[in-house]
């Protein structure tokens, strides 16, 4: 396995727990991870991880601006993702 994948396996796996243990706290005392670090997560390559905590917590998805900006983040990845394919290609 390449450190790429590895890397980015670690990565998604990071952001499913960091969602996991925000929703866990939510409503109670603890202090929330800040929003901004959950999408910030998301633009690092995390993005798959969030999309699958987001639906299996059901977390954050009544947060209409939390979900554009998710929307958003995996657009630009996805134009990204393309534009590198069709360079390499």
């Amino acid at each position: 396995m390449s450190a790429w994948v590895a890397w980015w396996l670690a990565l998604n796996l990071a952001t499913v727990l960091v969602f996991g243990y925000d929703k866990a706290i939510a409503g109670g005392k603890r202090r929330r991870v800040p929003e901004r670090t959950l999408l910030a997560l998301a633009l690092l390559g995390g993005s798959p991880g969030a999309l699958f905590a987001m639906g299996l917590f059901r977390h954050k998805t009544a947060k209409p601006g939390f979900r554009r900006a998710m929307i958003l983040i995996v657009a630009v990845q996805l134009v990204v993702l393309a534009w590198l394919y069709r360079s390499v290609a």
